[in-house]
Parts: C-alpha cells; sequence; structure tokens
C-alpha cells in the first residue's frame, strides 16, 4: 500500500498552551482537506494513496505566492487531480500485477453522508467501479464536473485540455456512465432490508430470503489481495454466491454501518474488521456484491472518514 512519513498540515499540534493561529497556506489548505481527500479517492478508489496525493498537494501549495492565487479552492483542486492523475498511472501498473479482482479501498461512512445523494451515489462501490472504466482524464473530467460542479475553464486547468476539449470529454463520460451506472432509485431503506436478510440468512442457514432479493446473474467479486483466501475470479449465478457469501460470514459476527455512503455489512472475526460487503441493486434486486478481505484496504473501518463536496 502507498504511504509516507511526510505530514499534512492536520497532523500537527501546538502544545505551546498559547493561541494557535495558522499561516495563511496552512489556513488555506485545512479549509478544503475534506474537499482535496474527496476529489482524490474519487479519481484513485484508494485512501491510501488520496493521502499521499495531499501530501504532494500540501508541499506544493506551500510554496505558491498566495498572492498570486485569486481562488484557492480551485488551485488546491488543481494541484490534487493533477496528481491524482499522475498516481493513476502507479495505481495501473499496480493493478495489473494485483491477485484477483481489485475493488475500491472501503470507507467507513457517517450516516450523513448517504443525506447528499449525488455525493453518495459517486462514491458507492458500484460508481467507483464503473468509473474505472474510464480513462484517466475522461475520469476526472467526469467527476470534476458531474460531482464537484466545476467549470468547464477550472477544469481544462486542471487537466491541461482547452475547454473545448474538456466539453467533448464530460459529454462522451457522462453518455458512458448513465448507461453503465445502476438502474432504477434504491432507498436505503430498501438496501437496509436486503442487508438484514442477508444477515439473516447467514445466522440461521436459510438462505431462501436472501435468493429472493438475488437477480439470476447476480455477480460477487471478492478482493484478498493474494494476503488472504478469496475467489480468484467472480463468482457468477444466486445460488453459488449465496453460497459463497455464507462461506465467508461463517462462524463470524456481522454487524450494520455505513460503507462509502450506503448501508453495508461488517464481518468480524475474533473481533476484527474481516470482510465489508456493500452491493449493486438494479431495479430493486442485487446484481453485484463486493467483498473486501484485504487487510490492507480495511484501515479505514476503524474510525469515520469525513468527505465534503
Amino acid at each position: 500500500m502507498a504511504g509516507t512519513s511526510q505530514t499534512t498540515p492536520d497532523d500537527r499540534r501546538d502544545n505551546s498552551g498559547r493561541g494557535y493561529r495558522p499561516d495563511p497556506a496552512t489556513e488555506g489548505f485545512l479549509a478544503h482537506r475534506n474537499l482535496l481527500f474527496t476529489v482524490a479517492y474519487e479519481l484513485l478508489g484508494s485512501a491510501a494513496d488520496a493521502e499521499d496525493v495531499l501530501q504532494e498537494t500540501w508541499l506544493r501549495w506551500a510554496g505558491v505566492d498566495l498572492d498570486t492565487v485569486r481562488d484557492h479552492r480551485a488551485y488546491l483542486v488543481r494541484i490534487t487531480t493533477r496528481q491524482a492523475l499522475d498516481r493513476l498511472r502507479t495505481l495501473g501498473r499496480r493493478k495489473e500485477s494485483y491477485v484477483g479482482p481489485w475493488l475500491p479501498e472501503p470507507l467507513l461512512t457517517a450516516p450523513d453522508v448517504a443525506e447528499d445523494v449525488e455525493l453518495a451515489d459517486s462514491i458507492s462501490m458500484a460508481m467507483l467501479l464503473v468509473l474505472e472504466t474510464l480513462a484517466p482524464t475522461e475520469r476526472a473530467v467526469f467527476v470534476l464536473r458531474e460531482v464537484f460542479d466545476l467549470g468547464y475553464d477550472e477544469i481544462a486547468a486542471a487537466v491541461d485540455k482547452s475547454p473545448a476539449a474538456v466539453r467533448q470529454l464530460a459529454y462522451r463520460a457522462r453518455a458512458y456512465v448513465a448507461a453503465r451506472r445502476p438502474r432504477g432509485v434504491v432507498s436505503a431503506a430498501e438496501t437496509r432490508d436486503a442487508l438484514e436478510a442477508f444477515q439473516r440468512a447467514v445466522e440461521t442457514g436459510d438462505l431462501q430470503n436472501l435468493l429472493d432479493i438475488l437477480a439470476p446473474d447476480v455477480v460477487l467479486l471478492s478482493d484478498g489481495g493474494g494476503v488472504v483466501q478469496a475467489a480468484l475470479s467472480p463468482v457468477v449465478g444466486a445460488d453459488v454466491v449465496a453460497r459463497a457469501l455464507g462461506r465467508i460470514a461463517a462462524e463470524a459476527a456481522l454487524r450494520p454501518a455505513h460503507v462509502n455512503g450506503h448501508p453495508a455489512l461488517i464481518i468480524e472475526l475474533n473481533g476484527k474488521v474481516d470482510t465489508t460487503v456493500t452491493m449493486r441493486f438494479d431495479d430493486g434486486l442485487i446484481t453485484g456484491l463486493y467483498a473486501v478481505r484485504n487487510p490492507e484496504k480495511l484501515s479505514r473501518m476503524q474510525r469515520e472518514t469525513a468527505l465534503r463536496r
């Protein structure tokens, strides 16, 4: 996993006992840190890499003459986007040698994230997997325009394209994502009902309730990263998926949580997080199940991650 020893300003502490006011660069960075993390995470699907991008963004921001910067938010988003695009190339090579299916790193989120429907939709596991299939620049344009509502001129500066080219990229990416995003609106209550059915099925050994809400061609992706046991290829079909989920959760404790802005299940074994299970719904049925088991991707399950648009 990515990680460096450098820190961003929020990691620092003032121990003098006196009132502390950060310098303008630090103050500007801290004001937008959660936004910048969200941008980086949506572009990368990795919280660890998003944190590294923020460190790189801070180092560049700290050297900027702020008197020449008209809009701190736009400038910081520009730096973050450029650093994230550079890191996407490294991630692409890493994913090529990844053992088994690669899934985004899950985030434990506060229930109020779900109240921002557009944000919750954009960070769902299903949507992040759709974004994975876009070219890097298309992904950046789509995220900055559709999620963060940046203007075409601002996006053009971030991705080093002309505004006209950005408009074309945005149009293509919007059409591409629309054709692949989950169909139909599923409420949080419906998602919770499905998770409760799964939990009951595992706890009682009666999988019929689960089969009732699984699409016949449902697909289970299980990410163990070669570190823990997980299926090395997609598991397809309601009966097979139901049995596979039962095996994953056998002899474990299940608890509901909000993961990536949506109701999800956390499976714990011996008091430690073993797996997160999130879902994709199409027309009221579960068509995708995403089980992240790689322990290197589960560090964000201990505390909520602050996200912002």
